[in-house]
């Protein structure tokens, strides 16, 4: 385990150098891991670890995504399965579905979660309010996560171009002993770049605040804030956007995800070093009550509460639909549609 030093505070990490692939195979080298689900994480994790070499089958039920899981080379009574029947042949049961499916399969899939076993999530979500979703596991399982900081496509994409997406891990519960070496076995085993310790509690509230934050929700009210603006001002939608959007992820992310947000401001105009210099601290001033409001709300439950509540309708999904089609729809969302078509590689 390394420490290193992240913006002056020493954390503990574990890196591929550390603990190899072949001490990963070593550790699994008698176990069955069954990923149940093919959705999100499902595809890369499990195709990540039979890459690597381990022995790992799909539990899944009928229908499209099963469909998928053939088309990518599961085969059926052989290495694919029920999600009952994956269950019951694994040492490890990844349970990767969605949340929402996790809290309708739990009653079944507890059944088979036999002494000895492990049960290993990559979002802390079912476990940290399972007064809530009645996720309870029994005590002589092993409870651990694996939480790759990016989505499947991404952990799969970067692990055929030989490079690695970081992960979080943590156990909740280790029942044999051997909880803690199963996890990080499972961490290399999946493509992770390195690993850092958290806790299910931890990475669950993080991870909502993220979504709901930076990743997701802020990112688009800020962006679709700017672009407003500008077109209520008489700005083109090629102006806006590319003022906007374009720039921003096809220029300078890039940039500052490789050097840093310091090197950028040091490498820009002196018109824009200025202005970005003397506005991040307006921006940073207005956003964060928001920020610690939004935390706040995901620490007291009401954010889980919320996604239970919203999946658990009947309609939830010709709602989303709706919400879904009036985005994709907007103006600027549709101006991009229009952008990505102009960019050199596709021409």
């Amino acid at each position: 385990m390394a420490q290193m030093n992240f913006g002056g505070v020493i954390e503990n990490v574990m890196t591929r150098e550390e603990f190899p692939l072949e001490k990963a195979r070593e550790i699994l080298k008698d176990e069955t891991i069954a990923v149940i689900g093919y959705g999100v994480q499902g595809p890369g994790q499990s195709l990540n670890l039979r890459d690597n070499g381990f022995n790992v089958i799909v539990g899944q039920r009928q229908g499209k995504t099963y469909d998928k899981a053939v088309s990518d080379g599961w085969v059926p009574g052989k290495t694919l399965f029920s999600i009952e029947e994956a269950a019951e042949k694994a040492t490890i049961v990844m349970c990767l579905l969605s949340d929402a499916a996790v809290m309708s399969v739990w009653p079944t899939l507890k059944k088979y979660l036999t002494p000895g076993k492990a049960l290993y999530f990559s979002h802390g979500f079912a476990i940290t309010w399972n007064d809530r979703t009645g996720c309870v596991p029994a005590k002589d399982i092993d409870v651990i996560m694996v939480a790759p900081k990016g989505s499947g496509t991404s952990l799969r994409t970067m692990f055929l171009e030989g490079r690695g997406l970081n992960s979080s891990y943590a156990v909740y519960q280790d029942a044999t002993g051997r909880a803690f070496d199963r996890t990080l076995a499972l961490g290399i085993g999946i493509g992770s770049g390195y690993l850092f310790e958290t806790t299910f509690q931890r990475e669950a509230t993080s991870d909502l605040t993220g979504e709901r934050g930076s990743l997701m929700g802020a990112i688009q009210g800020l962006l679709l804030a700017q672009y407003e603006v500008l077109r209520e001002n008489g700005h083109s939608p090629s102006e806006a956007f590319n003022e906007t959007v374009e720039e921003l992820t096809q220029s300078l992310m890039p940039l500052f995800a490789k050097n840093g947000m310091d090197w950028m401001y040091a490498n820009c105009s002196t018109t824009a070093q200025r202005g970005a210099l003397d506005w991040y601290p307006r921006f940073h001033d207005a956003i964060k009550p928001i920020m610690q409001w939004l935390y706040m709300s995901v620490k007291l439950g009401n954010e889980a509460q919320i996604s239970i509540d919203s999946n658990s309708k009947p309609d939830y999904r010709q709602g989303l639909e709706q919400e879904l089609k009036a985005l994709r729809e907007s103006e600027m969302w549709q101006t991009a549609v229009t952008v990505r078509k102009l960019r050199p590689e596709n021409n």
